[in-house]
């Protein structure tokens, strides 16, 4: 009898069990080369590891894996429209293919996951397969946690000083300070003082001892509009479990705009915290930066009769200690001032190299940086000078 026929031999003896569930109470492997399609629930309470094929969860109707003891699989493949339950962990030791449905776990129980091994890896993540719930990860210096709510994909990334000898990541859109998949509390008015709003959208739970950074995503349904004037406010925040208090955890790089990016935080040991989020540096306590959030894009004519000749630009009155600064498309700086008041009527001032100097600048589009030094702002814009 070869190994296929052998293991087919012994499922059909497993399932006579129940209808309606693989009961495993022995020891159950798949061979390299081999495959086990499982259309029904699996109830592992023997030894199911050392596998070296693929173990595929098919159907339309829910599959649920629980029992005494964690499968470890070293291929794994989903095509289950109605998703797989975990009740008890599995582990993937190679491949996990996302193909289609979402592996959920308990949103309070981070100790049923989805566990990815040192080499593992996966493929075919997206808003409709993902893991909804804990999913870890044993092992690794770097990883993406490949998980999300019912409707999206929110990943989350760590990148350790060192392997990251255990870690575990789940997603909540909801509410950090009143949250219906957990018991715990985050309220987000409770706050370090030099921190800005805390966003009341989202938020993550990782855990781990290993020290490390970590880089979060965003979209328009986080709505950091909320909290933000710019991407620079932006910053992760996190629920320190001794504080009782939202801190920042430090910024790397901030990339993309309040609608789309992404921002990685300083090295953290993740279990300091409770929940990680998005928050903000504090608004100005003056009003100009909260009625002024661009200066806005000129247009500038200079043929001297006296209308949009020069470039003015009225806020730099707000800070007489101010620089301007403009460049053409090319990133080649075309004019600088210090104390700027009104001087810009489109010839170039620097010792750039630029054609036909006293004729001026060419017509197009140039781009402007304003920095009021008074109000420790900065702003740019462009303008569009028409000869």
């Amino acid at each position: 009898m070869n190994k296929g026929n052998l293991i087919l031999f012994f499922f059909c003896s497993l399932l006579s069990f129940a209808q309606n569930a693989l009961y495993n109470s022995g020891n159950l492997r798949i061979h390299e080369g081999g495959q086990l399609g499982f259309h029904t629930d699996l109830i592992n309470d023997g030894v199911f590891d050392q596998n070296a094929g693929l173990a595929g969860f098919y159907g339309e109707n829910l599959i649920s894996v629980s029992g005494a003891f964690s499968p470890q699989f070293f291929d794994v493949e989903l095509l289950q429209e109605n998703g797989l339950f975990l009740a008890t962990s599995i582990s993937v030791a190679n491949n996990m293919n996302f193909i289609m449905g979402n592996v959920f776990n308990t949103l309070d129980d981070p100790g049923t996951r989805l566990n990815f091994l040192e080499n593992a890896f996966y493929i075919g993540q997206s808003d409709v397969a993902k893991v909804i719930g804990f999913a870890s990860v044993t092992n690794r210096q770097n990883f993406i946690f490949p998980v999300g709510d019912a409707n999206t994909l929110r990943t989350l990334g760590i990148n350790g000083s060192s392997n990251v000898s255990a870690a575990s990541c789940a997603y909540f859109f909801e509410n950090p300070s009143a949250p219906t998949s957990l018991a715990e509390q985050f309220n987000t008015t409770s706050r370090e003082r030099d921190l800005g709003e805390v966003s009341e959208r989202e938020f993550w739970v990782l855990t781990g001892s290993t020290p490390t950074t970590v880089t979060a995503t965003w979209n328009a349904r986080s709505a950091l509009i909320d909290i933000a004037l710019e991407i620079e406010d932006i910053t992760l925040v996190g629920w320190n479990i001794a504080l009782r208090q939202w801190v920042s955890l430090g910024t790397q790089a901030a990339v993309g705009d309040l609608t789309e990016g992404f921002i990685t935080s300083e090295v953290i040991v993740p279990d300091t915290y409770a929940a990680i989020t998005f928050g903000a540096n504090p608004l100005p306590q003056d009003t100009f930066a909260v009625n002024n959030p661009t200066l806005g894009n000129y247009f500038l004519t200079p043929d001297g009769d006296g209308i949009n000749d020069f470039l003015v630009i009225d806020e730099l009155e707000e800070s007489p200690n101010n620089t301007v600064v403009i460049f053409n498309r090319s990133g080649q700086k075309v004019f600088e001032r210090e104390n700027y008041v009104n001087e810009f009527n489109g010839f170039s001032n620097t010792d750039n190299f630029v054609v036909n100097r006293q004729s001026g600048l060419p017509e197009g589009v140039y781009f402007y940086i304003a920095t009021l030094k008074d109000l420790q702002l900065e702003y740019q814009g462009f303008l569009y000078l028409n000869r």
